[in-house]
């Protein structure tokens, strides 16, 4: 059974919430163990801040300053309120504090990362992993999910793109024409938009887009796009001729072969006019 492998991104998207739980909890066990040892709240939560930025730096620092104060005996518990039992001290400052700062500090951090997971960027970044990983359907889908947060013309043309691969062609142009006319500056669309018309039937139609791909900039520039020699076999294949066309290639045809024809009698008619003029001047040298 083989593991499957995943890319650096991935395991960096797999990490960062991980890390997150990881500083939160060492975060919330230097301010319980700070409000412990009797330190002011506001130099707890500034351990505690630290360590959740810095976990594995600020950590070890605080245990270091906390042995160094504990063999100095420094550490008293003079800013814990005397009245109270030291039950009461304990729940509220061991437990209860941390807890709650643990809780708020994960609902934060799950918030950011709920928000982080569905915008548009990340969207199209795992639409652009599917695409090397994973089946149309997954690239599909985050396209779409990326559509209902923004509509953009470019992202309609990728998803146009991907619903063409997988055969789905109705949807596919329907995408194309949304990017269109939403300003999609790719001058390959008609050409797209082209072949998916003639996936779906539609021979007149898709002509009339081979057509005006033909006459944009990407076939009529010094390099042409390579795919205007399969548009221009595609039109001259398929264009279908109209009668007075027709009638037009028959006349022509015609008045060919009447020039053909005269031409031909008027050189027969010069070759006897010259026999002619020969066997006079003989006749006449004869005499």
């Amino acid at each position: 059974m083989t593991l499957p492998l995943i890319s650096a991104g991935e395991f960096f998207e797999l990490l960062r919430p991980a890390a997150s739980v990881l500083s939160v909890l060492i975060s919330a066990f230097v301010l319980a163990s700070a409000r412990r040892i009797g330190v002011r709240l506001h130099w707890a939560f500034a351990w505690a801040l630290g360590a959740f930025i810095l976990p594995f730096v600020v950590l070890p620092l605080y245990l270091l300053v906390r042995l160094f104060r504990n063999r100095r005996g420094d550490l008293t518990g003079h800013d814990i309120a005397a009245t109270e039992s030291p039950a009461t001290q304990q729940l509220r400052f061991r437990f209860l504090l941390p807890a709650a700062y643990a809780i708020l500090t994960l609902s934060l951090a799950g918030i950011y990362f709920y928000r982080d997971y569905n915008t548009v960027d990340a969207h199209l970044a795992r639409a652009s992993q599917a695409k090397l990983r994973s089946g149309p359907a997954k690239v599909i889908r985050e396209y779409r999910a990326a559509l209902a947060l923004e509509d953009n013309a470019h992202t309609h043309k990728l998803l146009g793109l991907e619903l063409a691969e997988a055969g789905q062609w109705s949807e596919a142009l329907n995408e194309l024409r949304l990017a269109e006319r939403g300003g999609e500056p790719d001058e390959s669309l008609p050409f797209r938009i082209a072949e998916a018309l003639k996936a779906s039937g539609e021979h007149s139609a898709a002509l009339l887009e081979y057509r005006r791909f033909l006459n944009s900039h990407a076939c009529t520039q010094q390099l042409p796009d390579t795919r205007c020699e399969v548009a221009r076999r595609a039109f001259e294949e398929k264009r279908p001729l109209s009668s007075s066309v027709k009638m037009l290639f028959v006349t022509q045809l015609q008045a060919q072969g009447f020039l053909g024809r005269l031409y031909h009698r008027r050189r027969d008619c010069d070759f006897d006019l010259v026999h002619l003029a020969i066997l006079r001047s003989r006749y006449f040298e004869g005499q």
